[in-house]
């Protein structure tokens, strides 16, 4: 499983920190980072979700006010959001 963060379309509200300790808060970007991850485009950022980590990173994806978190499976089919 796999989860896609758009650093670009972020606005910095943070709930995705809260939800899961791999999102840190970038207070002076009024943005959050996704940690351990690898920038695939501009300001797209992706790393694997550890199996013991799954519901943290789908609750991430699925508090995002504005949908710069997506969650895929291990097929590489989007499922969240």
């Amino acid at each position: 499983m796999e989860i896609e963060f758009d650093r670009d379309v972020c606005i910095g509200m943070f709930q995705c920190v809260v939800e899961w300790d791999a999102f840190e808060k970038d207070e002076d970007a009024g943005k959050a980072v996704l940690e351990d991850s690898e920038e695939v485009e501009d300001d797209v950022f992706r790393r694997e979700i550890p199996d013991d980590a799954e519901l943290d990173a789908k609750f991430a994806a699925r508090t995002c006010p504005v949908d710069a978190i997506v969650v895929y499976d291990d097929d590489g089919e989007q499922i969240i959001p």
